[in-house]
């Protein structure tokens, strides 16, 4: 039951020999998604070990180039490998109009299609979902429309406890119902309340993705009580006018974003290069939210799986 993300970029506008642009990639009991395909995202997958075929979706914060430059060559890739199944591909317009003009100069003869979603940056709604997972946007507060991303796994069915079983005499007609939530009258008219019967066999996890933004109180709300939060600190606190001016936000914000939405964990990233001691935004950050890593490229992230045990009454 993995649930797990690996950064495969970190940096902010400008690359640098050992660090790259902005992508994640989450993979949910193996369902593998693609979040922000900055330049050289294909080869961090590659270095991770992590095949481009397996990708289920991919999704894109906003379109600035640290974000989305990654996406044709690794698109192109994908033909070349003969992916034949369709790649979901959700972002903020007008990624429509650059993907048509990338059909019409590279990607003629491909041979599987791109299911594209265009997302409204504006609002917070339930975008994709699996079996397994569901996926919501996040409005944020960028210098062009941009929205972050929270997947969260979907309550599992109800187990019954099996000690109950003998000690109500229950029968499969009544066993289906307490499955499916309801109570269950007895042979001798007693009711047995659907919590005495039954139980969740383990709690869902959830990872929210937010950069490029400003604090927003409001998109921390939306990711409450997510195990696992990923948001931007370009700057350090001392530069909070340069993050104000340019659409981010510091490593102290990041940190208040996360305690505000009772996250599990704080990774911070998009950090500037100007930075010679990254792990300064790491210290600012921990002194608010003590939950706090820097995200370092190439590292997987796990969120460990919250078992239900089995109770009796």
């Amino acid at each position: 039951m993995r649930f797990e993300v690996t950064v495969l970029g970190s940096c902010a506008a400008a690359p640098k020999v050992d660090r790259h642009h902005s992508a994640h990639v989450l993979n949910v009991r193996e369902q593998f998604f693609l979040i922000d395909c900055g330049e050289g995202t294909q080869q961090q997958m590659m270095r991770a070990g992590i095949s481009p075929l397996k990708l289920s979706a991919v999704f894109i914060t906003h379109l600035h180039g640290d974000h989305c430059f990654g996406l044709f060559p690794l698109l192109s890739t994908l033909s070349l490998l003969g992916r034949r199944t369709p790649l979901k591909l959700f972002a903020p317009q007008p990624m429509q109009e650059l993907l048509e003009g990338f059909d019409r100069y590279f990607n003629r003869e491909s041979p599987f299609e791109i299911d594209y979603t265009p997302v409204d940056t504006r609002l917070h709604s339930l975008i994709h979902q699996t079996r397994t997972l569901e996926v919501y946007s996040i409005p944020l507060r960028h210098s062009i429309p941009s929205c972050g991303y929270l997947f969260r796994e979907k309550q599992p069915p109800l187990n019954i406890r099996k000690s109950c079983i003998d000690r109500y005499g229950l029968g499969i007609a009544q066993i289906a119902a307490a499955k499916r939530g309801e109570a269950v009258r007895l042979h001798t008219g007693e009711v047995v309340p659907n919590e005495e019967l039954t139980y969740r066999p383990f709690a869902p996890r959830s990872y929210a993705y937010c950069t490029d933004t400003h604090y927003s109180a409001k998109a921390a709300g939306l990711a409450k009580g997510a195990d696992l939060l990923f948001h931007e600190a370009t700057f350090a606190d001392e530069e909070r006018a340069a993050a104000r001016q340019t659409g981010h936000s510091t490593a102290s914000e990041a940190a208040r974003f996360a305690l505000r939405a009772e996250a599990g964990r704080l990774l911070i990233g998009h950090t500037s290069n100007r930075y010679k001691d990254p792990y300064l935004l790491e210290r600012q950050a921990r002194a608010i939210f003590p939950q706090t890593d820097l995200a370092v490229e190439g590292r997987t992230y796990s969120v460990a799986p919250k078992f239900n045990p089995e109770k009796g009454m």
